[in-house]
């Protein structure tokens, strides 16, 4: 996988400040001719993945709506850091933390935008 794209109802309103203030992103507008956000998640030679945030084609997903694309997961440092932040940032915890044994704990989540996402703090060592 290249990069990730995270739907949104208007670039440069609520998911750039979720994402920069859970995750420590950087968000800057790509210059182009379309209100296309490029996503950095790290610093170069990490691994991860960068992507973009792009204006959604359609309404916000409903509450109950399935899910409809991908469900990026995040490998983070402490999730219990996470759960705390998301609420913080407007966002919501919809599914509780759980053991995936020989992988870690994972939680997921909605944010801002009704898009869900993963936590995943991987086991240690």
């Amino acid at each position: 996988m290249l990069c990730v794209v995270l739907p949104t109802q208007w670039p440069g309103t609520k998911r750039p400040k979720h994402n920069t203030s859970v995750f420590g992103w950087a968000v800057q507008p790509s210059g182009g001719p379309v209100d296309y956000r490029l996503l950095t998640t790290g610093d170069d030679g990490t691994t991860g993945i960068n992507g973009a945030i792009l204006r959604r084609g359609g309404p916000e997903p409903g509450a109950r709506d399935a899910v409809n694309g991908f469900i990026c997961t995040i490998a983070v440092d402490s999730i219990e850091d996470v759960e705390r932040a998301v609420p913080e940032a407007g966002g919501e915890q919809v599914l509780d933390r759980m053991e995936v044994p020989d992988v870690g704990q994972l939680s997921y989540f909605k944010d801002t935008e009704g898009n869900i996402f993963g936590a995943l703090q991987p086991v240690s060592g």
